[in-house]
Formats: structure tokens, C-alpha cells, sequence
């Protein structure tokens, strides 16, 4: 049975709440049409409904992390529900979100972390990676690939005991890709093939995202 969403915290028994950690600081350069937070989704702006999706599925709090153009973003949404941090440094890459996003988690929280270019997140998506999570462990988003075989993707959760390992391996660009391939083993993968598309909103030939 799957655990309930929106808005209720359910994981496995004994397992610390998460937080989801919402990276939303890039400036949409390849797409070429301002910073993917803004763009126009379903009657509101991609990070807003990308937000309420981490606090549907049941993230007990969310952050926001926002870099170019972040007085703007800020400004233009409503996003008071969460916790709203700035990365000055977000053109040195995602590490820097991913490490501010971490910090400004609550000390005793497991972290969730996704991507604001992922329109088709859903909250059962969300809510089906908590229930799944187990205390230790990192907890992924998965899809198969031509062959069949699961593909890690995001969101990704990492225990709160990995929290600080996790932010110490971030670097450039890679958010907390070095550390997962340091620790194949500690990687569950969850298959959200059912609920979600797992695709990245990157060029303007995947636009066709935002439509659903």
C-alpha cells in the first residue's frame, strides 16, 4: 500500500523526516528563455508547482534554492511556505546549491533532493521514494532504459547520517553525483516509471513538457 500525500510525512518506521531540497538556481541557458523557475506551468511558474509538489508528496519542509536572477524569481512567486536561500555562486556550478540547500535543511533531516527542470514530477512519485526510504540508505528515482535496466535519476534522497559527506564530495558541477558513484552500494533504486516521466526540461525540442 502506498503511503498517502499531500502533505503527510510517511517513511519507513524509525526514519528521520526529510526535507526536499528544490534546486532551482540555473539561468536556462541552453533553453534560451530565462531561468527554468519562471517558465509558465500549469496557470503558475515551474518552481512554484515544483515546490508544492515536494510538499504534496509529503517533504515535511521544502527549500528553495535560487541563484540567477533570484530577486526576480523571488519577487514574481509565492514561495512563502518555504524556506528561500540564494546561491551567489550558482554559475560556479551545482554544488554550490546543492551545499546551500543542505545547510539550510533542518539539522536532524534527511534530505530529498530534486530539480526544477523536471515538470513531470508528481507528489505519489515523491510520496512512493519516502515510503521507500530506509534510515542509512540513499533512495533514488529510477526509469528503465532500452534495455530495461534501471537508470538512477532524480529526486534522490540522502539520509541524514550522509548528509555532510555528501555536501564535503560536492564539487563543480555534480551536486552529489561523486558521492553517489563512491557509494554504488548504499543506492536503492525506485522504479517511477508508473507515475512520472523522469525527463529533464533542457532544450526548446522538450518543451512539449510543460504541456501536461
Amino acid at each position: 500500500m502506498e503511503p498517502r500525500a499531500y502533505g503527510v510525512f510517511m517513511t519507513q518506521s524509525g526514519a528521520a523526516p526529510i526535507t526536499g531540497v528544490l534546486l532551482a538556481a540555473g539561468a536556462g541557458t541552453r533553453l534560451g528563455r530565462g531561468p527554468k523557475a519562471l517558465l509558465p506551468f500549469r496557470g503558475r511558474t515551474l518552481v512554484e508547482v515544483l515546490a508544492d509538489t515536494l510538499f504534496d508528496g509529503g517533504c515535511r519542509e521544502v527549500v528553495v534554492v535560487l541563484g540567477a536572477e533570484a530577486e526576480r524569481i523571488a519577487g514574481t512567486t509565492e514561495l512563502d511556505r518555504y524556506t528561500v536561500v540564494e546561491n551567489a555562486n550558482w554559475a560556479k556550478g551545482m554544488s554550490g546549491s546543492f551545499r546551500a540547500g543542505i545547510e539550510a535543511a533542518s539539522p536532524g533531516n534527511s534530505i530529498l533532493v530534486a530539480l526544477v527542470d523536471q515538470p513531470g514530477l508528481t507528489p505519489t512519485a515523491v510520496s512512493r521514494l519516502l515510503g521507500s526510504h530506509r534510515p542509512g540508505r540513499i533512495t533514488a528515482a529510477a526509469y528503465p532504459d532500452e534495455s530495461g535496466h534501471l537508470k538512477r535519476r532524480h529526486p534522490v534522497i540522502i539520509d541524514v547520517g550522509l548528509r555532510a559527506e555528501a555536501a564535503a564530495a560536492a564539487s563543480g558541477d555534480t551536486g552529489a553525483r561523486s558521492f553517489l558513484k563512491a557509494h554504488p552500494g548504499l543506492v536503492d533504486l525506485v522504479d517511477c516509471s508508473d507515475l512520472c516521466s523522469g525527463e529533464d526540461l533542457d532544450t526548446k525540442d522538450q518543451l512539449h513538457l510543460l504541456d501536461g
